[in-house]
């Protein structure tokens, strides 16, 4: 049996560029593949009839989804909907676990073999939600190998992928990449790019503390160069709102060239840390959620680390400032330590190095090529 018709679904800017990935892959192997669902730009680049803007799922913590639960929910049942009437034959939810994984059971229900790519941290928090994935998911690709050694485990049908971004990033000269971001700064000339995350909750908890941390800096280095990055202009213009009467460049859509230009980067903890891991640039990793949900949340957590480096590496290689230690005083003295020490920078980049490699496959066709496999175990 070949595919014909694929429900996906991605709810972020890191799911859009899997899920484009492997759309593109599965369509090598059939190219008569249709593909319907949710997705951002670079997704519907490759085809997909998305039904809504993949910003709509992009929430964090824990009060943003309660506030916007009743959306939320109206986009899966109208999904669930769409997709068994279109008669799809195949559902991937990508990322996204809290949506695609509830969108996964009715599917399943309904007779459509259900993949979920990218793995939820089961392994580090709410690991009962295991057994719901064993009975509603076919096959669970992961992108780390830790995380396939805890599926096997529990008997869960899974395949690890290795990480896309490891074969799509490479480690650039900075001037370069100033250049293209139209910085006429050499790369003998110190920067600092701030990363404060693709969420609204995200940009609104550590932007303020950014700033705090930079006017700190500044008293010690004045010379840094300093630069923030945004996903997309919505964003650049939320973290612009809280400049006041300081100026600063804000790049937009233009991430991992900003990654490239820095000489140390700090950055809200997500997929960001892996593509500065990947890039070979020192990293510094921040944290701040709304207190009701890290109250919740915080206590469940069962793993020592939150940045990808330090969860691969399986030690704190990233200096890590988590809520109530994400100030401006502890990350501006972070920032200098590193600037300062270059000890701590070499150390850093020749173990990103090594991580690297390990995560460096063909990510987005071992993931298409498993997902034929299953299709065609089934007959």
């Amino acid at each position: 049996m070949t595919l014909s018709r694929v429900a996906i679904v991605a709810g972020e800017e890191s799911g859009d560029i899997l899920g484009a990935g492997l759309m593109h892959e599965l369509r090598v192997l059939n190219p008569k593949i249709e593909f319907v669902g949710m997705g951002g730009e670079r997704m519907i680049a490759q085809g997909l009839e998305s039904q809504f803007p993949i910003d709509r799922l992009a929430v964090m913590g824990l009060m943003e989804p309660l506030k916007r639960l009743p959306e939320l929910l109206k986009i899966r049942s109208k999904l669930a909907k769409n997709f068994v009437d279109t008669k799809a034959e195949l559902f991937i939810g990508i990322d996204s676990p809290d949506f695609n994984l509830g969108l996964a059971k009715k599917l399943k229900k309904k007779g459509l073999k259900t993949v979920q790519y990218v793995s939820p941290s089961v392994w580090a928090w709410r690991q009962g939600r295991v057994s719901s994935i064993q009975k509603n998911i076919d096959l669970m690709l992961t992108l780390l190998p830790f995380e396939a050694r805890f599926y096997q485990n529990h008997q869960v049908p899974v395949r690890y992928v290795g990480h896309p971004l490891a074969t799509e990033i490479k480690a650039d000269d900075p001037t370069e990449a100033r250049q293209r971001l139209g910085i006429p700064l050499p790369a003998s000339e110190r920067l600092l790019t701030l990363l404060p995350g693709s969420r609204s909750a995200e940009i609104k908890h550590l932007v303020p503390v950014y700033l705090d941390a930079v006017k700190k800096i500044h008293e010690i280095e004045p010379g840094l160069k300093i630069i923030f990055a945004a996903p997309n202009q919505k964003k650049a213009e939320q973290i612009r709102s809280f400049f006041g009467d300081k100026k600063f460049e804000v790049v937009v859509g233009k991430t991992l060239d900003a990654i490239t230009a820095a000489t140390l980067v700090l950055a809200a903890s997500g997929t960001t840390t892996l593509e500065v891991m990947l890039v070979n640039r020192p990293l510094i990793v921040a944290y701040k959620t709304d207190w009701l949900s890290y109250k919740i949340i915080g206590p469940m957590v069962k793993v020592p680390y939150v940045s990808l480096p330090n969860l691969i590496a399986a030690k704190p290689l990233v200096n890590e400032y988590i809520q109530d230690a994400a100030t401006a005083e502890n990350l501006s003295e972070a920032v200098l330590s590193i600037l300062t020490n270059s000890e701590i920078s070499k150390e850093q980049c020749e173990v990103f190095a090594e991580l690297r490699r390990e995560l460096e496959l063909p990510s987005s066709l071992i993931a298409a090529e498993s997902i034929t496999n299953l299709i065609a175990a089934l007959h």
